[in-house]
Order: C-alpha cells, then sequence, then structure tokens
C-alpha cells in the first residue's frame, strides 16, 4: 500500500484567516465568539456565534465570480488557495488526471437559501438569482477548486453533518492509498451564521447562550457548560503520496496513516459509546498503532451536556489506562463547531501541534465535571514533541469519522 502524506495546509476562520493567526490564537486561548454582525440577531435568543471577523469577499474575488459563489464556496476556495501554496505544489497537465479533490459540508448554500426564501415568502419575489442551484450545490466547493487548479482526477463531495470534512479527508486519503491518484485536495467548509439557520439550530436546545461574555460561552468538559456555539469557515490540505512528494523536496507536516469511519445506527441526535469507539480501533487498525502510541487527541469536544462526558466513555472504552494520561482538547472552544468544516479545520489544528510541538488548549475551562475526567488541556497550551495524534468528529445521524496523523522524523 502506498503512504499519503499531508505537504500543504489552508485555514480560514474566526479565529484567523491564514494557519498561522488560527494556530497562535488557539495557543493564546483566544476566542472567535462575539454577538453576530452579520445581521441584526436582536429577536433570536442566541444571538452570538464564531464569525469570521471583517470579512469582505470583494477582497478575494471579482464580482462577476461572486455571483456563482456561496460564503462556504468562498471560504473552500481561499483555504485552498492558501493550502496550495503551502505546498508549493505545481502541477503539470499530466499530472491533471491523477489530481483530485474531497470536499465536506453539512449545510452548502444556507447563505443563499435564507435569502433565497426570504425574498420568495417576505417579498413576494416571483424569480430566484439564475445562478441559485449552482450555489446551493454541496459540490460546489469540490468543483469551483476543480476549476481552479485544474483537477481533473476522483473528485466528489461529501455529506455528513459534522463529519462531512473528516470523511472527505479520509476518502481523498484511500484514493492516494489504493492508487488512484497522487495528488488531492481535501478538507470541508461551512457557512451556517444565517438568521433561518440560528433559529433552526436554537429549537434544537443545544446552542449556548453566551450571557456575560460571548468569548467563554463555549466550555467543552467543564461541568457548568451550556452547549455549543455555531461558528463558520473552511480547512483544507494538500494530501500527497509520499515519494511524489520526496521527489520534489516538498515540505512534509505529516501523514496520515489511519482513517475510521462508522455508524452507530441508533439515535438521529444521541450519540453512543459503540460507534465512535469502533471508528477509532478502525484508524488505529489501519495504522498499526497501540492506543498507547496516541499522545493528543483533538476531540469533537462540543461543549453540549451530552456530548462531552458519551465521547469521555468513547476514550476511556478505547484507551483504557492510558485515556487519563492523553492529553485531549477541544478548539471547538475558540472557533466553534464549524459542523461540516469541523473535522478539517481541527485536523489542521492536531497537525500543527505535530509539526511545532505544542499542543493548543481546551479554552474557558472552569470546573471539573467528575463524567469528564480526561486530561483536557485546560486553558493553557502545552509544549511536547508528540508523534502520534487522532481527530474525532462525531455527527447528528450518528455517523462518524477518526483521522490519525503521525509526524515524520
Amino acid at each position: 500500500m502506498r503512504r499519503v502524506v499531508i505537504t500543504g495546509v489552508g485555514v480560514f476562520a474566526s479565529t484567523g484567516k491564514d494557519v498561522n493567526s488560527f494556530f497562535e490564537n488557539l495557543l493564546e486561548a483566544r476566542s472567535g465568539v462575539c454577538r453576530i454582525t452579520r445581521f441584526d440577531p436582536s429577536a433570536l435568543s442566541v444571538q452570538i456565534a464564531a464569525e469570521i471577523p471583517d470579512y469582505c469577499p470583494q477582497d478575494y474575488f471579482p464580482p462577476k465570480r461572486l455571483e456563482l459563489l456561496d460564503y462556504f464556496t468562498q471560504y473552500s476556495l481561499i483555504a485552498a488557495r492558501e493550502a496550495m501554496e503551502s505546498s508549493g505544489l505545481e502541477v503539470s497537465d499530466e499530472e491533471r488526471p491523477r489530481f483530485g479533490v474531497v470536499m465536506g459540508t453539512g449545510m452548502a448554500g444556507a447563505n443563499t437559501f435564507d435569502s433565497g426564501y426570504f425574498n420568495l415568502y417576505a417579498k413576494q419575489a416571483t424569480r430566484l438569482h439564475p445562478f441559485t442551484i449552482p450555489k446551493i450545490m454541496h459540490n460546489a466547493p469540490t468543483s469551483q477548486i476543480c476549476m481552479e487548479f485544474g483537477a481533473q482526477g476522483p473528485s466528489l463531495a461529501t455529506s455528513t453533518a459534522c463529519s462531512s470534512s473528516g470523511h472527505a479527508i479520509g476518502a481523498a486519503f484511500h484514493l492516494l492509498k489504493y492508487d488512484m491518484a497522487d495528488l488531492m485536495l481535501a478538507g470541508g467548509s461551512e457557512a451556517p451564521i444565517t438568521y433561518g439557520t440560528i433559529r433552526s439550530w436554537e429549537s434544537v436546545r443545544v446552542l449556548a447562550g453566551g450571557n456575560g461574555d460571548p468569548a467563554r460561552a463555549c466550555r467543552p468538559f467543564s461541568a457548568d457548560r451550556e452547549g455549543l456555539v455555531l461558528g463558520e469557515g473552511a480547512g483544507v490540505l494538500v494530501l500527497e503520496e509520499f515519494e511524489h512528494a520526496r521527489k520534489r523536496g516538498a515540505k512534509i507536516y505529516a501523514e496520515i496513516a489511519g482513517y475510521g469511519l462508522s455508524s452507530d445506527a441508533s439515535h438521529i441526535t444521541q450519540p453512543t459509546v459503540d460507534g465512535p469507539a469502533r471508528a477509532i480501533r478502525m484508524a488505529l487498525r489501519e495504522a498499526g498503532a497501540n492506543p498507547e502510541e496516541v499522545e493528543y487527541i483533538n476531540a469533537h469536544g462540543t461543549g453540549t451536556r451530552l456530548n462531552d462526558p458519551t465521547e469521555t466513555a468513547v476514550i476511556k472504552e478505547v484507551f483504557r489506562d492510558h485515556a487519563r494520561r492523553v492529553w485531549t482538547s477541544s478548539t471547538k472552544s475558540m472557533h466553534g463547531h464549524t459542523l461540516g468544516a469541523a473535522g478539517a479545520i481541527e485536523l489542521v489544528a492536531a497537525v500543527m501541534a505535530l509539526e511545532r510541538g505544542i499542543v493548543p488548549p481546551t479554552a474557558n475551562f472552569t470546573q471539573p465535571d467528575p463524567e469528564c475526567d480526561l486530561d483536557c488541556v485546560p486553558n493553557q497550551a502545552r509544549e511536547k514533541k508528540i508523534r502520534t495524534a487522532i481527530s474525532n468528529s462525531f455527527a447528528f445521524g450518528g455517523l462518524n469519522a477518526v483521522l490519525l496523523v503521525r509526524r515524520l522524523d
């Protein structure tokens, strides 16, 4: 089987519009959560989100192209550009048929949906924007990235709610491993900060309100946690067959060594222990790794009453005595829950932790919870030259994705 390495990374998120600023803000426990500015949130009971600050689409795209791009596609292109630049990759015409793209999203063109329905029902419009369908399609980021970078190889989109981009990266990893491609761009994007979307999530009753201090609203694994905070953004990685990367002298951030996926087959919103545990064990098995080798877990860690103790139980089930020794942090405490983009954004955080030898904290931690008795790296980053990490993505619908990455010495 062929080895697969990460040679480029890109992020566009509330905590940073590039990888360096994103990771530095995570290390400093700086939150991207604030009162919503994208629209007037006064009528909402939850008025906070992790928005990308001061975002102006015209800074990144010409007006004509913007007519075709919902926010979630814009974010994906911006992150993909950084990933490609950081990789130093120049794809020849001969390589394009083996250069593919896999992108994940949960909600796709939420801004286009929201504005379109408002025009139809509130303003009684008789027609919608002619590019409405190309803007809302789940595969829009994949297709637009393919066109921008000339990728003609195996390409697709994944949509499995909060594990969408974890599955996208896993699919790209297997396409490379099993010799169906040599180069892949993979990741995910989401732009759920709309009036209708927030209203919908309010009804599920899992959102944190952020009374008093929005920046501290998301408190994963803390006893006083209130719920999740929605975030937006994109993460994209360049995946490359190892020998291809070595021959061109590419910088290698990490190796993807294992991918696990499973279904709870139980409940549409309530997670189980068995399903995620099977996904972690599958990733370990593919990587040929023992549980004791894992030194860092970037947890799904949403900050809801139900998710965090369940994920704790999952980690204990798989790692047994090692569970309390492995550092386990949730970066959602800072960049929010970016839904379909979460797996990619959080894998970038894990990869940078390997590359720089420092683990980002779980921010806003206040009180230990006996049901969440892991070492969740509370509030302060920790330095350690870790070699192996996993990133968990567990979704509504019970579809789980786990990625295992290793540092190459």
